[in-house]
């Protein structure tokens, strides 16, 4: 399955995340309000791809209707930090034909963000799930953009958060839902399946950040790809020792991060360093087993940061570039990220023109996964 993925790739995609602030993001100053302009941008950077939500829920109900969605944080900077009013058709189509002409390949996923009224909900089984997926596609195809410049189709962002997949019933204990439990495994399947019927020519995955102690007893033969999101703090007790929570509407986290942040991390970088190439090394053994390939866009040294008093990006861009490093050895990654923050609005991230340069060549001078072809 895995083999004629992408027949036209030589060589890693460098890949950004621009998930939902693409769309939510156009007050001025907020970084996506000229598309063509920041897409010139992430090229001049030596990316090659993006990965956004086409809102496939919203879609699928009423493409061309405005909608007013919550905001899911205020103390990130994806997405709106308040509410904001949105379309979706017309921008999202926009988007893709200025992707198109500049070279920009694009994976679609989806953080199935809440509206007014919450019409996620409305999914309520894996044929529910697949259904908008495929509306949306629809669309796509329509309008003549459902072509080779299309990467891959995430299902769901990092399957089975509830922040993300709240449509989830309870797991079959009446617990939380888990992917490593049969209904997990199934609820995935039968919705590759149903768009996979649809869409015999797309890859299909759902991407991950959790339960990664069962990894190798999960069942992902009905994926074309893995999707793992991964960095240094899943593999240490970093945040634990910092004190962030990931506080979503208060700075407590942040004021944390100010105090112990880097100092931590200066106390001992190989340390840190260390765990990251070992989560790393567990995610390509994992990938080798499965016989599929990877992409990360959601990577590599800290979770969460921003622009922001006594924040330094100096300590984030050094783990950053050791993850970098140590993935592109493995031969494993068909696409990455240089970190989860390759975007405007991390402005003293992406001013930084030659340090995205470095990395992304990094990134294309790695071996292509034999498995993807």
């Amino acid at each position: 399955m895995a083999v004629a993925l992408w027949p036209s790739l030589i060589r890693p995609l460098a890949i950004a995340m621009w998930d939902f602030s693409w769309l939510e993001r156009r007050w001025p100053g907020a970084g996506y309000e000229d598309w063509d302009g920041v897409l010139g941008q992430l090229v001049e950077r030596g990316y090659d791809a993006v990965r956004i939500d086409p809102y496939p829920h919203l879609l699928a109900v009423a493409p061309d209707r405005e909608w007013t969605l919550l905001p899911c944080w205020n103390q990130q900077d994806w997405g709106s930090p308040a509410r904001t009013r949105v379309t979706v058709r017309e921008p999202l189509l926009e988007f893709l034909r200025l992707c198109r002409a500049r070279g920009v390949r694009v994976g679609l996923s989806s953080w199935f963000r809440q509206d007014v009224d919450d019409v996620r909900m409305q999914i309520r089984s894996p044929r529910d799930h697949a259904a908008v997926w495929i509306q949306t596609l629809r669309v796509l195809e329509q309008a003549g953009l459902l072509d080779e410049n299309m990467l891959y189709v995430d299902l769901c962002n990092e399957f089975p958060l509830r922040e993300w997949a709240p449509f989830l019933p309870a797991g079959a204990d009446g617990g939380a839902f888990r992917r490593d439990a049969p209904e997990g495994a199934a609820w995935m399947a039968e919705a590759i399946s149903a768009v996979r019927e649809a869409y015999p020519d797309l890859a299909l995955c759902f991407s991950i950040t959790s339960e990664y102690d069962t990894l190798l007893q999960q069942d992902v033969s009905f994926m074309d790809l893995l999707e793992p999101h991964l960095w240094a703090t899943h593999f240490s007790d970093f945040y634990a020792r910092v004190g962030y929570h990931y506080e979503k509407f208060e700075t407590r986290g942040y004021e944390n991060l100010v105090a112990n942040g880097e100092r931590l991390y200066r106390s001992d970088p190989d340390h840190w360093a260390r765990c990251l190439r070992e989560g790393v090394e567990r995610i390509a053994a994992w990938s080798l087993h499965a016989g599929k390939p990877l992409v990360t866009t959601e990577c590599w040294a800290i979770v969460d940061y921003k622009d922001w008093p006594l924040l330094d990006w100096g300590w984030v861009k050094e783990l950053c570039a050791v993850g970098v490093d140590a993935a592109a050895a493995t031969g494993r990654w068909a696409a990455m990220a240089t970190s989860n923050f390759c975007g405007p609005q991390f402005v003293g991230m992406w001013r930084d023109v030659g340090w995205h340069r470095r990395l992304t060549d990094r990134i294309h001078r790695g071996r292509f996964p034999a498995a993807a072809g």
